[in-house]
Parts: structure tokens; C-alpha cells; sequence
């Protein structure tokens, strides 16, 4: 009788919780449907304890530093290294150089990563200054002075520096197109795949009762806009058509949920534009209420610009609850197809299109609803945990050689966590302007790679400083 193959063993490097990354929960996610193709063991930042239990119930976790030795140890099927624009990825950054795997690409430009990087792990600036120069020419030396002199302008996103990365790779996995053209046109020859990114649905939540959960009045127009807050969200944009609205008559209020960046004074644009009592800032609410204000919302915005040609699984969400959604058309967001969001160019007719989707989609409550039923099919269709897992086990096959692909466990190692009706809570005041140590402080944080991925950092380092700023005689 013939031996039975042993099942493929695939290293999996990645963030994950409390690591303070986006692709922390990602990861979390998809890890339970790809342990149905291949056994895992999961390499983690030294030091780090997953918070989540489920991960080392039904996972070897392991930490990084000893990658290279199980590799000698044992037979490996393949290594999955997940990149993105945080420090959070510097291990994984330094294993991927030494030991080329699938690097799976979450954005375009990992600029401020590879600033972070030269500075605070290869301890010499002059890396990156360097690099810069050699990449870019005349361009890059120039922007590598302004940002090593914290000056920072949305010129870097020009600068991707990921070609280190494309280089080191063995193979390529994205979520969109944006990105795989990219890389082929600087890597022709690097394998690589287009592999959705999976979200779980969210819970269908009833409008009316996410509202009387969280105290908001039915009758009103509530917009609403979702995770980190900084300059790039667009928000200016969207509290002109919100004055709009109100001076046309609507009830119309604006919650921003999510933490809001210690370089944004976002307080003070909205005390300029008179819009305090119709503004909310709720700060960073946990998954369940999360999804109550997207219930509760007659229209998500989620506008950025510009773009590190990332995909976003919180617009991913949004879609999936079956909200009525404005995105930037950049990026990978024009890669959506019609009727499922609602797309605003980011040139001068940006605040006017903005606007003008706003009172048709407020006026006509059913292309509204057709286009949040649209969006919710298309989630449920297009982006499934499970065709993401499927899709990184059929190239991790291919690349790898594995002999056959085919599921190891008919149900995925672990059931993702429900969530739980939240209390009822009222949302936080607006944070007082910014004082400008905390905006210098965000300034350079942001320039050293500390980007939307890092709210409970970024909320420490502004409570620090304001601690400091207490005690400060005026």
C-alpha cells in the first residue's frame, strides 16, 4: 500500500494581535481557512504574545528568530511573508531578505516603512538617503531631505519604495490589480496572483434599531466615516457637503468613528467651519459597536487621497453591511465595479460630486438601497474568507510544487467570534484643538512610519504629551 503524502507545511509570517497592524486582524481571519490546505505554523515579531487563544489552541506559533532554523529542522512547502506600511513588519522584513518566500503585498508604497526602517533598525538614515538618490535620481534625493527633516508632503506617496521587496520575492500574492501591474512592470517575471481579499459578512443590522441603540433620532441624516482619522481621509471635503446640507434644510449630523491623528487638528477644522454641534467624534469603539454606527448610517464615506494603492478591508465591511458607499476613484477603489459604490474623483469637482451623490442618494432612498444591496451581494460573492484561502493555496501549489491541493479539515480550524449586541454609550466629545507639541510629535511619528494601522500607539503617545503639556507652566 502506497504511503499517504504528508500535508503541506507552509511558515506564515504575519502580525497579529496586539501587534498594532490592520493586517493583525486579517491575518486572524483568514488563518482558520487556509488551515484547511496546509498545516501552519505561525512566525511571529519576537517577543510577541498573540492575545488571540485561538491562534496557539490550533496553530505552532513560534517566534521569528527561529524561522531560519526550522527551516533547517524540517521541510517547509512554502513561506508566506506579509508586508505592509508599519514597523510592525520590520521582522518580517529582515527574515524575507534572507529567506525569499511569497511576499503577500497589502500597499503600493511602503515609503515611510523603509524611512522607519534605515532609521530605527538598520540605525543609519543615510540608508534610506541613499537608496533614494540611487532609485529616483534628482527627485528622490531631494524628498529623502525633506523627510529625514520632517517635512513631510503627499509627494512622498510618488516614491513607492517597494522595489527591495519586489526584488527579494519568490512570489507575489495581492488584492488588486493596482498592484500586480505595478509589480510586473518593475519584475515581468515574478510570479505573482490577484487573490480577493476576504472579509466576514457583517451582520444585516436593522436601521432603526442601531439607532435607538446608540440615541440617534430616525428622522436624521446621519453621513458617517470609519477608522483612523488623518488629512488624507478627505474629511474636509466631506464637512463641506455636510454644511451644504444642513444650510439646504437636512437634520444632517457627521460621527467619525475611529481614533483621530495627533498631527490632524481636526477639532479646529470643524470649529472653522461651524459645524461643532452637528459633528461627532467617537473615537475607537470596539467591532460590535462598530458595526451599530454602520447600521445606523444613511451614507459611509470613504475617501482617501492620496492612495498607497492599499485595499481596504474596513471599506470591504462597509460594502458588506450593505451601506451606500462614496469612495475615492483611485487605486484600488476604481477597481470596483459598477453599482456597488458610488465613486468621487479627487480633482476640483471633488467637493461638488461629493455633494451631488450626497442629495441623490438622500433623495432617491431606492438607488440607495440598491446600491447597499449591490455592495453586499458583491462581498458575499466576490470577497469570501474562503475564495481568499483558496486562492493563496492554488498559488502556493503551483509556485511550490506541492502534488495535490486539497483540503486537509471540511471546516475551518475555528469558528471567528460572533459579535455581541453593544451597550448603548454615548460618543465622545470632540478632542480640543491640537497644541502644537502634539502636532510637531504626530508630524514625525507619521514621517517614521506610524500611520492609520496604529491607533492605540498613536492615542499613548498624545496622552503622554499631554501629561507632559500639564504639568508645563504657560
Amino acid at each position: 500500500m502506497a504511503d499517504t503524502p504528508r500535508p503541506p507545511r507552509i511558515a506564515y509570517c504575519s502580525p497579529v494581535n496586539p501587534a498594532a497592524s490592520g493586517i493583525s486582524d486579517y491575518s486572524e481571519e483568514l488563518l482558520p481557512y487556509l488551515g484547511q490546505y496546509a498545516e501552519i505554523t505561525l512566525f511571529v515579531e519576537d517577543g510577541l504574545k498573540p492575545s488571540n487563544p485561538l491562534l496557539t489552541q490550533h496553530l505552532e506559533v513560534l517566534p521569528l528568530r527561529r524561522l531560519a532554523s526550522e527551516l533547517r529542522r524540517r521541510p517547509y512547502d512554502g513561506i508566506v511573508y506579509h508586508m505592509g506600511n508599519s514597523p510592525a513588519h520590520a521582522g518580517i522584513w529582515r527574515a524575507a531578505q534572507r529567506m525569499p518566500g511569497v511576499v503577500v503585498l497589502h500597499e503600493w508604497v511602503l515609503h515611510h516603512f523603509m524611512l522607519w526602517y534605515a532609521a530605527n533598525v538598520q540605525r543609519d538614515v543615510q540608508i534610506y538617503v541613499r537608496a533614494m538618490r540611487e532609485r529616483y535620481g534628482e527627485a528622490g534625493d531631494h524628498m529623502a531631505q525633506l523627510m529625514i527633516r520632517s517635512r513631510f508632503s503627499d509627494a512622498a506617496f510618488n516614491f513607492a519604495c517597494c522595489e527591495p521587496v519586489i526584488a527579494a520575492a519568490r512570489g507575489l500574492i495581492a488584492h488588486s490589480q493596482y498592484v500586480v501591474e505595478r509589480a510586473a512592470a518593475l519584475r515581468p517575471e515574478l510570479p505573482a496572483a490577484l487573490v480577493p481579499m476576504g472579509v466576514p459578512l457583517p451582520p444585516a443590522i436593522p436601521r432603526a434599531a442601531a439607532r435607538s441603540l446608540l440615541g440617534l433620532p430616525d428622522t436624521a441624516v446621519v453621513l458617517a466615516s470609519f477608522g483612523h482619522i488623518n488629512a488624507w481621509k478627505r474629511i474636509e471635503p466631506a464637512l463641506r457637503a455636510l454644511r451644504s446640507l444642513r444650510a439646504a434644510g437636512h437634520d444632517a449630523r457627521y460621527i467619525l468613528v475611529g481614533s483621530v491623528s495627533p498631527n490632524y487638528d481636526l477639532a479646529g477644522l470643524i470649529g472653522r467651519m461651524g459645524l461643532n454641534d452637528a459633528v461627532t467624534i467617537t473615537g475607537y469603539v470596539p467591532r460590535a459597536q462598530f458595526e451599530a454606527y454602520v447600521a445606523a448610517a444613511d451614507l459611509c464615506i470613504n475617501l482617501r487621497y492620496p492612495t498607497a494603492g492599499e485595499t481596504s478591508a474596513s471599506l470591504l465591511r462597509l460594502l458588506g453591511a450593505g451601506r451606500p458607499t462614496l469612495v475615492s476613484a483611485v487605486g484600488s477603489f476604481a477597481e470596483l465595479p459598477a453599482g456597488v459604490a458610488a465613486q468621487v474623483d479627487v480633482e476640483a469637482a471633488e467637493s461638488d460630486l461629493l455633494l451631488a451623490y450626497c442629495n441623490l442618494l438622500l433623495e432617491r432612498r431606492d438607488l440607495a438601497e440598491a446600491l447597499g444591496a449591490q455592495a453586499r451581494a458583491y462581498v458575499a460573492r466576490e470577497h469570501t474568507l474562503e475564495a481568499a484561502a483558496l486562492g493563496y493555496a492554488r498559488f502556493l501549489a503551483r509556485l511550490y510544487g506541492w502534488p495535490v491541493l486539497r483540503r486537509l479539515h471540511e471546516r475551518p480550524l475555528w469558528e471567528l467570534e460572533a459579535a455581541t449586541p453593544p451597550e448603548p454609550t454615548a460618543p465622545a466629545p470632540a478632542p480640543p484643538p491640537a497644541s502644537p507639541l502634539v502636532r510637531a510629535t504626530g508630524q514625525a511619528l507619521a514621517e517614521m512610519g506610524l500611520d492609520a494601522s496604529h491607533t492605540s500607539l498613536l492615542q499613548h503617545v498624545a496622552e503622554r504629551i499631554g501629561e507632559i503639556e500639564s504639568h508645563t507652566p504657560t
